[in-house]
């Protein structure tokens, strides 16, 4: 693994674009796996397939000077800040999502433990030490490539990340847990004696040895033009189906789903799913766009998925075609 190192790296830089950088490297023409680390002023970055007003604060975002932005990969609403490291891999594909999900992560344990942390993956995508989540972390998948990326906290104020996110009641009950803060914990907490400086050194040699993948000047500004569809108020805020039928459910080992359906003489007009599922295809395309006209009963769905032999797992990882179809059922 080699570290993307940008031409200057002294200047922090809005969270665009290290989320145009990850796609820049993941289209050049290199085998090399590549790894980088960034840190951003106060920021809430939230899921492809969530709905800005079911997971972000917003006003509470503007009121404290919180940018908020929407990613390309699946999963859930992180908080980052200056304390907040965020770690980026681009790998080429080898083996399906869970493999490649399940060695990255075993490689942040692996550097963890190695300082003496008491740390270990826990359920799809979090790192956890001492029992309780220190990283979260995400995946895109592109035709040959893979991103993985996700939070390191060092240290972080708790505060805006409590208040900022906004997760829904069902995912707090589902695992038995009254607050963000009770289920989070950073590695200044555990080591206070550690220095960000010397975490950051210690990380990147861990991953990376000396080994380096030098951008240019033009490289950055290739980054930057990628960079400008995230600001979109289009991709930001996205778009909402009315909400004929909605309602929240959360599958175990897959994620949570908000649902809306909108149905027209009893049959199928519109289907919107958001939340922090692990999309591997075109959610839309291949699995709700289908659904349009069919009469809105299990029977019918389960027909029409039927008869266009749909493999839901292939489309949302981890999701069955019986869940699938109860998912849009109350």
């Amino acid at each position: 693994m080699k570290y993307a190192q940008l031409p200057c790296e002294t200047k922090s830089r809005p969270l665009p674009f290290y989320l145009a950088m990850e796609e820049y490297l993941a289209g050049l023409q290199c085998d090399d796996e590549l790894f980088f680390m960034w840190q951003v002023a106060p920021t809430v970055i939230f899921g492809r397939n969530q709905r800005i007003e079911s997971e972000v604060d917003v006003d509470y975002c503007k009121s404290h000077g919180i940018q908020f932005f929407r990613r390309k990969s699946g999963g859930g609403c992180v908080y980052a800040d200056g304390d907040n490291i965020m770690f980026s891999a681009i790998m080429p594909r080898s083996g399906d999502v869970s493999t490649m999900f399940s060695r990255y992560t075993q490689m942040v344990v692996d550097m963890l433990a190695s300082l003496g942390f008491d740390a270990c993956a826990s359920g799809r995508n979090d790192v956890l030490v001492g029992g309780r989540k220190v990283s979260g972390n995400a995946v895109y998948m592109l035709p040959d490539k893979c991103i993985i990326h996700g939070t390191m906290l060092f240290d972080t104020n708790l505060q805006h990340m409590i208040n900022a996110i906004s997760p829904s009641g069902a995912k707090l009950d589902a695992r038995g847990i009254s607050s963000v803060k009770s289920r989070i914990t950073t590695l200044r907490s555990n080591k206070p004696e550690l220095d960000i400086s010397e975490f950051k050194k210690y990380a990147r040699h861990a991953f990376c040895g000396d080994e380096v993948f030098a951008l240019t000047p033009s490289d950055v500004v290739g980054i930057y033009h990628r960079s400008l569809e995230y600001y979109h108020p289009s991709w930001i805020y996205g778009d909402s189906v009315s909400d004929t039928h909605s309602h929240v459910r959360r599958i175990e080992g897959v994620g949570e789903f908000r649902v809306c359906v909108s149905t027209r003489l009893d049959c199928i007009d519109n289907v919107s799913i958001s939340g922090d599922y692990f999309p591997l295809a075109d959610v839309d395309r291949l699995l709700l766009r289908p659904l349009r006209g069919c009469r809105y009963n299990p029977e019918a769905v389960a027909g029409r998925l039927a008869e266009l032999a749909t493999d839901t797992s292939a489309v949302i990882m981890s999701l069955t075609r019986e869940a699938f179809v109860s998912l849009l059922f109350e």
